[in-house]
């Protein structure tokens, strides 16, 4: 039974840092494409950072790029969000998901992954 909790949101102030805890069961993290997508109050939802499998270099979206970064506990079986000079509009649902497919690659679309936690709310302001 595949299942993602996501943890560690919160109500910060701008400028102040947040690290979000996504658990995975079911699968093993270190052996799957994984990415962090968040979802604002007026339902816009994207891609902010994914990581693949072994060394690839993470990939992150233009508006968190340099103060998000994603990693991973292999031991834990979690994936990591550390984000950095939070901004008020990094507020959003922030949720973690899973390609457990074979194959594929970095990338942001929703549809190459197949599960999605139920999200953690970050509120910056």
């Amino acid at each position: 039974h595949v299942q993602l909790v996501e943890s560690g949101g919160g109500s910060v102030q701008p400028g102040e840092s947040l690290r979000l805890s996504c658990r995975g069961s079911g699968f093993a993290v270190e052996n799957n494409f994984m990415a962090w997508f968040r979802q604002d109050s007026e339902m816009r939802r994207e891609a902010v950072a994914t990581i693949g499998i072994g060394n690839n270099e993470p990939k992150y979206s233009d508006p968190v790029k340099g103060r998000f970064t994603i990693s991973r506990d292999d031991d834990e079986n979690t994936l990591y969000l550390q984000m950095n000079g939070l901004k008020p509009e990094d507020t959003a649902l922030y949720f973690c998901a899973v390609r457990l497919r074979s194959g594929g690659y970095l990338t942001f679309r929703e549809s190459a992954f197949d599960y999605f936690g139920q999200g953690t709310q970050v509120t910056v302001s």
